[in-house]
This record gives C-alpha cells, structure tokens and sequence, in this order.
C-alpha cells in the first residue's frame, strides 16, 4: 500500500508516519518544510493550504492508495463578539481549505482505479463547541460535514471517506502551551496513528462516512 500523509512533521503526523512505515507501507509524507531527513519515506515540500500546492504535492507523490489528512492547526481563545477575522480566516484555510485542495487532487487518481481511502483528522471541537474558539471549531465542524458529504458522493466507487476525532493530544507541542495540565488523560498519537491505519486498510471497506471518537480519558 502507498499513503500520502499530510502534515506528516508534526506530533500525530509523524506518530502516523510510523505506524504505516512499520506496517510495510510506503509512505510519502507533506508538510510545509522539514528540518530532518529521513530516507525511509518519501518527502514532499508543499503549501496545502492552495489548491496548486496540493496538485503538485500529490503529483509528486504518484498515485497513492490511501491519503490521510492529519494537517491542521489551533488558533482561539476569543469569543465571537472580539474574534479577530484574520484568525477566522486563517483556521477555515488551514483546517478546511486544506482538506478540501487534498481531497480533489487525490480524487481523479482514485475513481479511476476504482480504489481508495481517504482519512481525515479532525477535532472533538468539531462536534461538541467550545466557547473562545469559534473559528477553529467551524473550522473543525466543517471538515467533519466535508467528509461525510464526500463520503455520500463516494458510494459505489471503491473510494471510502472517514474521520477521526481526538481530544487533546499528548504532543511536544500541546504539552508546552499547556503546562499545568494533566496530560496522563490526552490522547496518545500511537493510538490515532492505529485507529486510522485501520481505516486504510481492506478490512475498513465497508466502512465509508464515519466519524470516530478518540477521546482517551479527556
């Protein structure tokens, strides 16, 4: 099996990395830069967040049998009434407007082979508010009708579309920007990266417009 994964430098991302390079996968990972090499996979320099950066980030990874969209970010903590639209702007491009440049580039290659898996990363956020962080969570809400629309759109193709929804998850980063709290209740990467290997795999074919909670003890 050959997976593009996006956002493949960050914490979950190269968590995901890892559980597809050990499952004998090869693997073609994006991001918008890389600080480290690592010649065990594939790695591609790209802006997803247009829709030229995704056409060529998946042009050059080849035609893929699976693609699982983890790139996303976090911005918040102002209500509505004092929101800033620059932050309004920037989540719907990066957590939306991302997904949906990815989706379309892999799509053609995918319906023509009459195969494929296309696995999102999204947000609890997405379906359960949080005050203070109205652009990330539409954002958020979004990608999780994006998928489940696209999923309705995919039926009798081969093609499947699903989602994974953690809570916090237990990175570098979410335990540097939140250090008093009790990250033994976040959710684990290795457990994500698990939860969406399985959603590539062919015992995953019938599974097409899920959205699955990963929560942990959050």
């Amino acid at each position: 099996m050959r997976v593009l994964i996006t956002g493949a430098s960050g914490g979950l991302g190269a968590a995901v990395v890892e559980q597809f390079l050990a499952e004998g996968c090869q693997v073609a990972g994006v991001a918008r830069s890389w600080t480290e090499c690592d010649e065990r996979f594939q790695r591609i320099s790209a802006d997803l967040t247009s829709e030229e950066g995704s056409a060529r980030a998946v042009a050059e990874a080849g035609p893929v049998d699976a693609l699982v969209h983890v790139l996303g970010g976090f911005a918040g903590g102002e209500p509505v009434a004092t929101a800033s639209q620059l932050e309004w702007d920037r989540m719907l491009k990066l957590n939306l407007g991302a997904a949906f440049h990815s989706f379309r580039a892999v799509l053609p290659g995918m319906l023509e082979r009459r195969r494929g898996r296309i696995i999102a990363v999204g947000s609890r956020a997405g379906v359960e508010p949080v005050a203070g962080l109205s652009a990330y969570g539409v954002s958020k809400a979004g990608l999780v009708h994006l998928v489940r629309t696209l999923a309705l759109e995919l039926k009798d193709t081969g093609v499947t579309a699903n989602i994974v929804l953690p809570s916090i998850i237990d990175t570098a980063a979410n335990r540097a920007a939140m250090p008093g709290a009790d990250a033994s209740k976040w959710v684990q990467p290795e457990s994500i990266a698990k939860v969406v290997s399985w959603l590539a795999s062919d015992g995953a074919r019938d599974i097409n417009g899920a959205v699955i909670p990963v929560y942990g003890e959050a």
